[in-house]
């Protein structure tokens, strides 16, 4: 199963770069959401801890 799917991939031109995307792709979005967390207030973080606790 393994060979047929590796074979129908090294048959296709330009696949290479598919997995270079994604991987820049997941970077980029794994570095905004930890910029993005380190930037909320420490005031937000308290008012979103406490939520299940507000009933």
């Amino acid at each position: 199963m393994i060979r047929f799917i590796k074979h129908t991939f090294d048959s296709i031109a330009g696949i290479e770069i598919y997995p270079i995307i994604s991987l820049l792709i997941f970077f980029t979005l794994f570095v905004l959401v930890i910029l993005y967390v380190f930037k909320i207030p420490k005031r937000r973080i308290d008012e979103m801890s406490n939520l299940p606790l507000d009933n």
